[in-house]
This record gives structure tokens, sequence and C-alpha cells, in this order.
């Protein structure tokens, strides 16, 4: 499906050179800084800056024209001024460019007749001269796998998910959040105002590309809203398509027709829309980042039947309660544990408090050592009510009874207790007041698969939309 995008866009995403116009020795423009990340990143191609104040960046030397640079030119990012924009379609025309992308803004954006009647004329020129704009009004596209990064030189591991945004500054965060959170990009673009390219186009793209296995969008609007949905539908019949819709109320709107020149749409046809096609709705960049961690991680729904763990967060089980809320009103189902099961958590630990009930409250075990711990939790996974494992820990309950190696210990044995059964197991880590020790378990049970969430609500959200994608993927 989609598989004539591969070759369509292999300068885009895989350039053999880019020319960077806007480019200067003596600034940090945009156009200086994009030569200067590329070579950082260890972009594999050759980089041609070009502007007309001359000099040097390091070993290359900028260009005062496009039209002079001695090898072909694949892609071309433009950060010099909008009234420059026809003569640089000009000279990307004569040098036979594949791709432009435009960083420089000041178009339909503008919601003026002027703005909107230069982007007329550019898409005009891109066509007779047979390439692709990108944008205007945009950071472009993103790449680790090809060492290309986004403008503030933010790289980070390849890896399997790709994203589509119309915002810069949405898929800066992202990305920079998605490292964070071990999330591992394929590749990714900004698109801004989508003249020519748009999100159909790259979502096309990324459905057929095979080292993307899952898909993140933010979207202020459409110029098709015709082909964006059929184009979506086609998506998520092969891959998981999570969509963030900026611009739901009126305010959103209004801000949207002035960051990228979208109209929207009222939030109910959006919603309406995004379930019809199969692509699953976030409201936020938290939950967009949830959802694609747990995909990344698990690729399919596991199942809804949580087995909930508490007890490692405080010592009188109200956070098994409300863990128990929480997996509930977002959509988990907390069933009881075996008879089995709850006779030998007896044994081990004493029929003492809501140990028998899932959530499951194994704060006695806290007092009577690791082993008798780690049994208890052992017997909980092994029972065949929970289809997922859910966590509780709290680093600033556990630090003063165990003490820092014996914490340590405690997420080493959920780290090999995940790789020893089929189970998905999910940490839930909220927020403390000591939030380097926090990060430090966090980073350590993310580098080995396990996802990391800061709220039961967040976790049991993420696990349902894992599961809504595998439903409808069944029922369709």
């Amino acid at each position: 499906m989609f598989e004539e995008k591969l070759k369509e866009f292999e300068p885009i995403f895989y350039p053999k050179s880019i020319a960077v116009v806007g480019a200067s020795a003596t600034s940090i423009k945009a156009g200086s800084l994009w030569v200067e990340n590329l070579r950082s990143a260890g972009f594999p191609g050759l980089i041609y800056p070009v502007g007309s104040s001359g000099g040097r960046i390091g070993d290359l030397k900028i260009l005062p024209s496009l039209r002079l640079i001695p090898g072909e030119v694949d892609y071309v990012i433009v950060a010099v001024p909008r009234q420059s924009a026809l003569e640089l379609l000009d000279d990307c025309a004569a040098k036979n460019v594949k791709a432009v992308h435009f960083f420089t803004a000041g178009f339909s954006e503008t919601d003026t007749q002027q703005g909107r009647k230069l982007e007329e004329q550019m898409l005009d020129k891109a066509r007779q001269g047979n390439m692709r704009i990108i944008g205007p009004n945009c950071i472009g596209v993103y790449c680790p796998e090809h060492r290309i990064p986004l403008l503030m030189g933010i790289l980070g591991e390849n890896g399997s998910v790709g994203f589509v945004s119309q915002s810069g500054g949405i898929a800066t965060k992202l990305v920079t959040i998605g490292i964070a959170r071990h999330i591992n990009y394929s590749k990714g673009v900004s698109f801004g105002n989508g003249i020519d390219l748009d999100a159909s186009d790259f979502l096309q793209y990324m459905a057929a590309d095979p080292k993307t296995k899952v898909i993140g969008a933010y979207l202020e609007g459409t110029r098709d809203g015709t082909r964006l949905f059929k184009t979506m539908r086609k998506v998520a019949e092969v891959k998981p398509l999570v969509v963030w819709k900026g611009g739901r109320t009126e305010a959103g709107a209004q801000a949207a027709l002035s960051h990228t020149g979208s109209l929207a749409s009222s939030a109910a046809v959006w919603s309406a829309a995004l379930k019809q096609a199969g692509a699953i709705e976030v409201h936020s960049l938290e939950e967009l980042t949830d959802t694609l961690l747990i995909f990344q991680q698990f690729g399919h729904g596991q199942g809804i039947r949580a087995a909930i763990i508490g007890g490692l967060a405080d010592g009188g089980g109200g956070n098994s309660v409300a863990a128990g809320d929480a997996c509930i009103e977002n959509g988990l189902q907390v069933p009881p544990l075996s008879f089995e099961t709850k006779r030998k958590l007896s044994e081990l630990l004493g029929e003492v408090g809501g140990i028998l009930c899932n959530p499951i409250d194994v704060s006695q075990a806290q007092f009577r050592g690791l082993a008798t711990l780690f049994q208890a939790i052992d017997l909980i996974v092994k029972d065949t009510i929970g289809d997922v494992v859910l966590i509780q820990e709290d680093t600033e309950i556990l630090l003063p009874i165990y003490s820092q190696k014996g914490l340590e210990e405690i997420n080493e044995f959920f780290i090999e207790l995940a790789g020893r059964q089929n189970k998905p197991v999910i940490v839930v880590l909220p927020p403390g007041s000591v939030e380097a020790n926090r990060l430090r378990i966090e980073q350590r049970l993310l580098e080995a698969s396990i996802p990391v969430f800061g709220s039961m609500e967040r976790a049991a959200r993420a696990i349902c939309r894992l599961n809504q994608y595998s439903c409808w993927q069944e029922a369709k």
C-alpha cells in the first residue's frame, strides 16, 4: 500500500546532498544552525551552505548562489525572507532539486491576500520545476537513521516510531520528550502550511515505510478532509495511527488559523471521523507520547484484565484503592485473584488488610525481606486473572525501608520478571521530592523496555488504547 511513496520520498528522508540557503559565517541564524547541526549529527551526504555574505562555516565554503553548487542537489532548506521565495524556486528548478523545505514564514498563516497569493505562485513554480515543497513555515524532516536532526540539533536513537506534525514546536517537544522516555523514532516531519506535501502524503509514506511500525500525528486542520480521512483509514488498516487534533476549541481554532493557516472543523466532526477511520484519538502531548511508548513496547493489545500490585507505594493501601478506581474508570477490568493464589499469599504473608483483593497490597512483605516480597509478586503474576501487570512504586516510600541498594534490587527484579514471562509489566512511578532518584529508576526501567508512567490513570488509558486498536483490527 502506497509503495510508490517510498521512491518519491527517497530524496526527502535519505537525500544524498542538502543545500542550506540563508547560511552565514558570522551569525546564529537558522540557516547557519542547520549547517552546523547537520555536520555535528554526522549527515553522510554533501552539505552546501548558500548565502549572499560568503565566508565559511568550518571547512565548508558558503556559496553566493544555489546555481553555483558544483554537484547535484536533492534537498534544499530555505531560511531567507519570503520575498526571495519565487526566485529561489527558479534556482532550484535550474539545479533539478527534488524537494524544497521552506522554514521561512509569512504566508497564508498571516491571513493576508498577499501571503495566499505567494503560496499559489510557489506551488505553480514547483510543479513547473518538477519538485516538491515542504511547508512553508515549518522545520521539515527528521531522520535519525540518515543523521538528519531537527533544527536544534536533536537526533536520538533510530527506532520504529514515525510522526507527522503541522507544528514545529510540537514536533520538537514530541522528540525531546520521546528521547527522554526512550521512544525511538524512525523519522518524522513538521510540514507547516502544507501547500504541496501535506499530512496525507507523509502518512502514506510512513504507512509504506517498513522501518516505521506506529505513527503519531499532530494536526490542526486540513485543506482536503476527504483525502485525509480516506488516507487515515488505509493507514490504520496496516499500522497503529495515534492522532492529536489541535484547535478543538474556538480559541484553539483561531490560533491554528494564525499558526499554519488551517481551517479547523468542529471537535465532534474530527472525533467521529477519526473513530470511523480506525485512528486512536488523544488530547494532549502527554497522551500522545504515552500511547506511542506503549505501542512501541508491545505492538498490539494484550487484554484489559489488570493485576495491580500495590503496597510498594504506601503502607496503608490507599494508593491501591485509588489505582483500582483509575483502572476501571479508564476501561480496564480488575478481576479478583484465584482461590489458589489467595491461599498461597495468605500462607506467605498472613491474612492481613486487603491482600486477598485486586489491587493487591503487598506492603506486609516489606517487613519480611526482599525474598518474600519477590515471592509474593511472582505468585500474583502467575495468576491467570491478569493480562497485564501494573506495579505501583514510590521511591520515597521504599528508600527508607530498603536503602538505595535494596531499591535497585527491587527494580532489577522487575526487569528480570518482565524478561522471563509473557505478560507485559508496566511500572507506575509518581513524581516525588527526590526527583533525581526517581529519574534514575525510570531510566533503568525504560532501558530494559519496561514502560513507566507518572500515574495509574495514564497507564490505564495507554493500555486501553493499545487494546482499542487491536479490537478495531479484528472487527474491520
